[in-house]
């Protein structure tokens, strides 16, 4: 079966406090969507790429493309208002049954054999999702104190989610709830059962600027 991946580049970059988005930030002398987007290349030279991109950002892309010479066909999705809306845009794009990873620009220490895994599992199960156990305390704010919460039944969530795209059309015909932070909570709302893989605590998202350091040391 064909393998898709949707790369959600829609962020502002305002927690980093920078006027370059994020996901456009260099590090090592290379933009981090593009050292996402070379571990799935790498992955499967085949993929199809799907890039969701702020309308506000596409000569930044446009940019990029021919400062460093990228002969890949990409397709581009308009970003939505929300992160939910972004991702429908970009399944518009995709026409027939295939396993469709969806996956943040700015997680670009992904491990090319993590992403060949979740990819794996979700042609077995239909979709997979990655995730860590929780290492840390966790307290619950109630009003002005806390509560301790059991960390044993909590797991951080990652990208890339890969799901079959029939699952990802009938599930993103629904209307937007707030609760929709991420492609397993819209699938789930839809009745279908979420496939849990191992993550990989690398897998760091890049929101600040701590981060960016983080991953400088990590990339090559």
């Amino acid at each position: 079966m064909k393998n898709v991946v949707l790369i959600v580049a829609g962020g502002s970059g305002i927690r980093m406090g920078t006027t370059i988005p994020k996901q456009f930030l260099e590090i090592n002398g290379k933009p981090v969507i593009l050292h996402t987007l070379e571990k799935f290349i790498s992955f499967d030279p085949a993929i199809e790429v799907i890039l969701v991109i702020n309308p506000d950002h596409q000569s930044i892309w446009d940019r990029l493309t021919l400062d460093f010479n990228l002969s890949v066909n990409f397709k581009i999705a308009s970003g939505g208002e929300t992160r939910f809306n972004s991702v429908k845009n970009g399944l518009a794009l995709i026409k027939n049954e295939s396993l469709v990873g969806i996956h943040d620009a700015v997680r670009p220490l992904i491990k090319i054999e993590t992403i060949r895994n979740i990819y794996k599992e979700a042609s077995t199960y239909g979709n997979a999702v990655p995730a860590v156990p929780v290492k840390e305390s966790v307290r619950e704010i109630k009003g002005s104190g806390s509560k301790i919460i059991d960390r044993s039944a909590l797991q951080l969530i990652q990208t890339p989610q890969v799901f079959l795209f029939s699952i990802l059309k009938k599930a993103y015909n629904t209307p937007y709830l707030p609760f929709f932070t991420d492609d397993a909570s819209v699938v789930e709302k839809s009745g279908v059962e979420i496939h849990l893989v191992q993550g990989d605590y690398y897998n760091l998202k890049i929101t600040s600027p701590e981060d960016i350091e983080i991953a400088r040391n990590l990339l090559d």
